[in-house]
């Protein structure tokens, strides 16, 4: 099958911890205003690089992704990583997922942040030889070395500043938090009470 007719397809991965405004905005953005034909969000068991300790349990992640999206045609989800080995890498994700789905071209969402840190990823260097990444600012973040990188186009998203880790300290501390992301997900986490402590 020629890459032309291929179904691009974007991947953004994340913990999604929970999933809020900011992911939504970003993942539309790139369904919308680049050439990806769909957006699937990888919610990720674990990542090497962060501590496990503060994450809800996967399938609930999944679901508030899930309730999250429900209505948007171009956006989807995965829980592929949920049944690979742990901790799982973004290459290992891309192998898969390139050898399952044959009349797809997968391409990588990343924000500049991740720039800091991706010498340190698995295989990096495949994973710019064989894919493309679709890049958003994040502010104080810049591509650096890989600027001028063909694998790698900046796309200029809104700049989110929402972090989950934020929306889990409000609802800890009991502040609304019902305008940072879709009501089906802030009523599931309060009907859960998660992140209360």
């Amino acid at each position: 099958m020629e890459k032309a007719k291929l179904k691009k397809t974007g991947l953004f991965f994340g913990s999604f911890n929970p999933i809020h405004n900011g992911h939504l905005i970003l993942a539309n953005y790139m369904a919308e205003f680049t050439d990806l034909d769909e957006v699937w969000f990888v919610v990720s068991p674990q990542n090497p690089l962060k501590s496990k300790s503060s994450l809800l349990a996967d399938y609930h992640r999944l679901a508030l992704v899930n309730l999250a999206i429900e209505d948007h045609i171009k956006l989807k989800v995965s829980n592929i990583e949920f049944k690979m080995p742990k901790p799982s890498y973004t290459i290992d994700t891309l192998t898969w997922l390139t050898e399952q789905h044959k009349d797809r071209n997968f391409v990588v969402i990343c924000g500049t942040d991740i720039f800091r840190s991706f010498h340190k990823w698995k295989n990096h260097d495949r994973i710019l030889k064989y894919y493309q990444l679709y890049v958003y600012p994040r502010p104080g973040y810049h591509l650096d070395k890989y600027v001028n990188d063909p694998a790698i186009s900046l796309h200029d998203a809104p700049l989110m500043e929402i972090s989950s880790s934020f929306i889990r300290e409000g609802i800890k501390a009991r502040k609304d938090m019902n305008f940072w992301m879709p009501d089906s997900v802030y009523n599931y986490i309060l009907d859960m009470h998660f992140y209360e402590k």
